[in-house]
């Protein structure tokens, strides 16, 4: 079994999240007592989240690379990025660094075309719907992401920040997304992408009427599948 290295913590929520199906899903493969072998460097999300609003990516890039290196310094053979929206600094997360990154989002396109499906609805925070660097590795990779409309882009982004990342779930909020997702299959979305870690709080295959794909449980399964491989 490889060494999974985790850059998390963004949110607390979010890595807890992939350390429980991370260490299910090798009880389901391998069964009994075994749990994965993983190294976890877990930030706090607070200043990162300042990064964000203050649009200093730059910054935000540095102080991920610092722990991306720690990771692999520690003797982690891949590196997950616990979030979606940090995958905006990818690249600057990686210089130098040596070991590969599991991209998120090439690994949730790759999983819809598998199904053959080709126009997938986005909910994510307002960095991943509205700006390109998720969006547009999807369509690279041959799909015609679908996002919402500017109110129910605030609404998401902000049930985001505000709930899912301090761990609060809310009957109004999973209404509210359920009907987000809706509109989003009305504009002819053919599937959903949980395009935020925490986003399966709310939403899963029995809430939304097309096919849904969580970014958290995808990304973890092919980290498994490296890790056992």
């Amino acid at each position: 079994m490889k060494t999974i290295g985790i850059l998390g913590g963004m949110s607390a929520a979010s890595t807890q999240i992939y350390y429980a199906k991370l260490c299910q899903l090798v009880r389901d493969e391998l069964g009994s007592l075994h749990s994965p072998e993983l190294l976890i460097r877990s930030l706090d999300f607070a200043p990162i989240e300042a990064l964000q609003m203050n649009d200093n990516w730059a910054e935000a890039g540095r102080v991920l690379n610092v722990h991306a290196k720690t990771l692999e310094q520690c003797g982690a053979g891949l590196i997950l990025l616990a979030t979606n929206t940090m995958h905006k600094v990818a690249e600057e997360m990686m210089d130098g660094v040596s070991i590969p990154l599991l991209h998120i989002a090439d690994t949730t396109a790759e999983a819809i075309r598998s199904t053959g499906l080709v126009r997938p609805g986005l909910m994510a925070t307002a960095f991943t719907m509205e700006q390109s660097f998720y969006t547009d590795r999807l369509r690279s990779a041959g799909l015609e992401p679908i996002i919402p409309e500017a109110d129910d882009r605030h609404e998401t982004h902000r049930v985001i920040y505000e709930e899912l990342c301090r761990g609060l779930v809310t009957r109004e909020s999973k209404s509210t997304y359920v009907k987000i997702a809706d509109r989003l299959v009305s504009r002819g979305a053919d599937c959903l992408i949980l395009g935020c870690t925490e986003i399966g709080m709310l939403l899963n295959a029995d809430n939304v009427t097309v096919p849904v794909f969580d970014t958290t449980q995808i990304h973890c399964e092919a980290a498994v599948r490296w890790s056992l491989g």
